[in-house]
């Protein structure tokens, strides 16, 4: 836990950017009645019946002292989406820095395994070169700013009934359009400090 915080403090170097990296699946429903549309006097009529039609898998990266963020939504969620997803925030998002400062959760396909079953050993070496991993502490995936992001994201944009991929991916194109276009960032406040206090009774107790 610690090791993040320390993280976060650490003064914005944009050579060794501090990235959040999480992931969250998206349920596919489809409507099996056509809602009708509010009108006046009318509020919309939506049937509570649904279909279900699968899911998908948005990876979230964000940078919060940048205030930029990108989601890639996947068909699945396997350790070859990650790998991919991995490839693309080196060498298309961050292609010039010496290093980049990976925070993310403990999912069993977020390592480099997923690389080496991914891509040549040359290659998934290259890729793991270039990062320097901190991954959150177990039960601790909370610590992960990128998750606040997905909270976020859902809250505004994808809270409700939606039935393919391409669909989440139409909506979330705009929606982090205007986020980065703003820079909005998140105000973080919990400390190495903080963490010591109240969260006293997680550390060992160490008696003179």
């Amino acid at each position: 836990m610690e090791d993040v915080l320390q993280v976060y403090q650490l003064p914005y170097d944009p050579t060794h950017p501090v990235v959040c990296m999480d992931e969250a699946s998206k349920q596919l429903i489809g409507e099996v009645a056509i809602p009708v549309p509010a009108a006046p006097r009318r509020a919309a009529r939506i049937d509570y019946e649904y279909e279900r039609k699968g899911t998908c898998n948005m990876f979230m990266m964000c940078e919060p002292l940048r205030g930029w963020r990108h989601v890639r939504v996947t068909e699945r969620r396997t350790r070859r989406d990650w790998a991919e997803c991995i490839k693309e925030l080196v060498d298309v998002h961050y292609p010039a820095v010496e290093k980049i400062r990976l925070v993310l959760d403990n999912l069993n396909t977020h390592d480099g395994a997923s690389l080496y079953e991914t891509f040549p050993p040359a290659e998934a070496r290259r890729l793991l070169d270039r990062l320097e991993v901190h991954p959150t502490p177990k039960h601790g995936s909370w610590l992960d700013m990128a998750e606040t992001k997905l909270s976020i994201l859902h809250r505004q944009c994808l809270n409700r009934r939606i039935d393919e991929a391409d669909e989440v991916r139409r909506e979330v194109g705009p929606w982090e359009t205007d986020r980065n276009g703003r820079e909005c960032r998140i105000h973080w406040t919990f400390t190495l400090a903080a963490a010591r206090v109240k969260l006293k009774k997680l550390y060992p107790s160490i008696k003179d």
